[in-house]
């Protein structure tokens, strides 16, 4: 799947902003950034749900604007605000849109026992498991998924996630819309971070940590007494930037290398801390600088902008 240039307004307000994705195959793409980003529109206009204003779009070989019925027969979707008659039942939806029975699904995401059930009767998680095997008859190369886990308990969650890790094991393409950070950075090659319409950033889960999340931090209670390492001698350690205290116990910040200088350092000293922990960067930390980052340019932009008008 390929996007280049992508653009779609409403009513003069731009939400896609010459927006370029990919989606490679047997890969995993998330499209992680706050309400209003404009993953949704993205995602609507790759299936031909959403005629872009301008960009070239391909999916599987096919034009969505000008073949949409097409793009949408060669792909699974499970779309944030899907619905289904009250009366349909799940067995027939499933052979509605697969054209035949798929008990083996079913049973994949605990649905078996609800084949003669009513979709007015499901709760919300159960309909949001009817979504995803929807999405997924057929065997589509392509899965486009929107909030996957919304509304699912812990299990379910664990269930739906080891069943995406299998369609990319079989070869299937997934674009992942998520707000759950922690399951782009559990399922996602490569996360493509966005706000107002403009993509601001792309790369795996642990890069996008690496180049915009916080220091690592080690926290451990020092060896009272003489022997233990001093404040002094842990800045003075390859990769750390700091050293304070919390309580009783020391707050190292640093890059990843000073975990390795860290821990050699202790164990030197002979103090094993059974309470010695480990903070890695994780992807809302890279988020969360990302949307700073990207804010602050846009101040130094306006205040530009005044100067030049003075």
């Amino acid at each position: 799947m390929t996007v280049r240039g992508l653009k779609k307004s409403y009513r003069g307000r731009t939400v896609v902003d010459d927006v370029d994705l990919d989606v490679r195959s047997a890969e995993i793409v998330g499209l992680i950034g706050a309400n209003g980003a404009g993953k949704t529109t993205t995602v609507e206009c790759v299936q031909g749900l959403r005629r872009p204003d301008a960009g070239r779009l391909r999916v599987l070989g096919v034009d969505p604007v000008s073949q949409p019925g097409r793009v949408r027969a060669m792909i699974g979707s499970q779309l944030q605000s899907s619905g289904l008659p009250d009366r349909l039942r799940v067995g027939e939806a499933v052979r509605l849109f697969g054209g035949r029975d798929d008990d083996d699904r079913l049973e994949q995401f605990g649905l078996a026992g609800r084949r003669r059930s009513a979709f007015a009767s499901l709760s919300g998680g159960e309909r949001q498991r009817l979504f995803l095997v929807l999405a997924l008859v057929g065997a589509p190369r392509l899965v486009i998924l929107d909030e996957l886990t919304q509304g699912l308990d812990p299990a379910a969650r664990r269930t739906v996630w080891a069943a995406i890790d299998q369609l990319r094991a079989d070869g299937t393409s997934v674009l992942l819309v998520t707000h759950e950070l922690d399951e782009a950075e559990r399922l996602c090659d490569r996360v493509v971070a966005m706000r107002a319409g403009r993509v601001l950033d792309s790369g795996s889960p642990g890069e996008l940590a690496s180049r915009y999340g916080r220091a690592v931090t080690i926290t451990f209670t020092p060896a009272a007494g003489a022997g233990g390492l001093t404040p002094a001698e842990l800045r003075d350690l390859p990769g750390v930037t700091g050293v304070g205290r919390q309580g009783g116990r020391l707050i190292v910040n640093g890059a990843p290398a000073a975990i390795a200088h860290v821990g050699a350092a202790l164990a030197a000293s002979g103090h094993v801390c059974a309470d010695l922990s480990v903070r890695m960067p994780t992807l809302e930390d890279a988020l969360l600088g990302l949307l700073d980052r990207d804010q602050e340019m846009e101040q130094d932009e306006v205040f530009a902008m005044e100067g030049a008008l003075r």
